[in-house]
């Protein structure tokens, strides 16, 4: 076939021209159609053929299980006639074993009865030896309560001998508080102070001056003056002291205040810087048994304290004398020098706060020990131990005072740092 040829439609009578390629292309579209239709023909074919074939095999499957089931029925038959004469051996089987288990059951009876009767008699027998040995037990129980009774009425005497000792011991107590730990040396309580000072005279205050004041001013005079000086003669404490005892004083009790003025007389007169009271008057105020009373509120640098509180009451004033002695020691080397001292004064006023906020403290744990005091001998590890913690403070308040210098005085004080830096 030509490159270019006509071709002439059957139905329309067109004629057009067409390519080799389209040639070719009408020419598979004709094939396929073929193609496609003997494809169908076969595809019917073989399902003809597949039914044909399902529909034998149905049918014989069908004729073999319809032989199955009569068989099968054959069977169930021959089953059930014989089902009834094995029945009948197995009944009787069962009947003699029967039999037999009831035979062993009334043996297995007769055996628990006759082990029944010999528990019973075990019982019985175990119970007359329990009931022997209750008997037993209770004869024993009855020595022992009286036993016991007897321990305990011992230990009741020795009881009450115990509560009468410890009676007494309180009596003692209070009686030693009352006294507090003195037998007063002697008749007076001046006489006790005078021997407490003696007894450390020769180690702690060998330089002290504590003597009886024999010369009356205006008609008046004080039990003792204590004074201290430095080696070059200058004072570092003077103390006023008063004594009252109550043992010391008619049917009409007096108060410790009704002495404050006299004695802050005497201290003027004599010109103590200090005035000591101590008292045993009013024995059962608790304010004068808490330690060591500072009453400068009402009279200046006077304080009242019990007889214990002496040789403490001299060691804080000695102490605290002894460092104001280095201020005015330090103050007149300034003063010479012209050097401005006007934060001099706060700086000693804030040591004297320190110091007395350390001395409140100590004398809070002296109450605390005079309390304790009160009590049983059970409680003077309490007592112990707050008298420790009184020490500690006095040990803190002297710390302080040990640690107050010139230097630090002057902090912050720009004149004096100038001073200091020219010498």
């Amino acid at each position: 076939m030509s490159n270019n040829s006509e071709v002439k439609c059957p139905s329309c009578k067109e004629v057009f021209k067409v390519d080799d390629a389209v040639y070719t292309n009408i020419v598979m579209q004709v094939r396929d159609q073929q193609f496609d239709k003997e494809l169908q023909n076969r595809l019917d074919a073989n399902n003809r053929e597949n039914t044909a074939a399902l529909k034998l095999v149905e049918a014989n499957i069908t004729s073999f299980f319809k032989e199955q089931l009569v068989s099968k029925d054959n069977e169930i038959n021959n089953l059930k006639l014989k089902s009834k004469d094995q029945l009948v051996v197995e009944v009787s089987k069962k009947q003699e074993e029967i039999r037999a288990l009831q035979s062993k059951l009334e043996q297995a009876e007769t055996q628990k009865k006759l082990e029944l009767s010999d528990a019973i008699r075990g019982i019985e027998k175990e119970k007359d030896q329990l009931t022997n040995d209750l008997k037993s037990k209770e004869t024993e129980k009855e020595l022992l309560e009286k036993s016991l009774k007897e321990k305990f009425n011992d230990k009741l005497a020795h009881k009450d001998e115990t509560l009468r000792l410890k009676e007494e011991e309180i009596e003692r107590l209070k009686d030693y508080k009352q006294k507090l730990s003195t037998k007063m040396i002697g008749e007076t309580l001046e006489l006790h102070c005078e021997t407490e000072f003696n007894k450390l005279r020769a180690t702690a205050f060998q330089s002290a001056y504590f003597e009886k004041d024999n010369e009356a001013s205006g008609g008046n005079k004080g039990d003792y003056i204590f004074k201290d000086s430095d080696q070059n003669g200058n004072e570092i404490v003077s103390i006023m002291f008063e004594m009252k005892n109550e043992n010391d004083q008619t049917a009409t009790k007096k108060k410790n205040e009704d002495f404050f003025a006299k004695l802050d007389k005497d201290r003027n007169d004599k010109g103590c810087e200090y005035a000591v009271l101590v008292s045993l008057l009013e024995a059962d105020n608790e304010l004068y048994n808490s330690g060591i009373v500072d009453v400068s509120y009402k009279y200046d640098k006077m304080y009242v304290i019990r007889p214990q509180f002496f040789i403490p009451m001299i060691t804080l004033l000695r102490n605290a004398g002894m460092k104001s002695l280095e201020y005015k020691a330090e103050l007149n080397i300034i003063r010479n020098q012209s050097i401005d001292i006007s934060n001099f004064e706060e700086k000693i006023n804030d040591f004297k706060s320190g110091f007395a906020r350390n001395y409140d403290l100590a004398s809070r744990q002296f109450k605390t020990a005079i309390d304790e005091i009160d009590k049983t001998m059970d409680h003077l590890q309490k007592t112990k131990d707050a008298l420790l913690a009184s020490v500690n403070n006095l040990r803190l308040a002297n710390n302080k005072a040990d640690d107050l210098t010139i230097k630090k005085l002057t902090y912050n004080n720009p004149t004096m740092q100038q001073k200091f830096k020219d010498i």
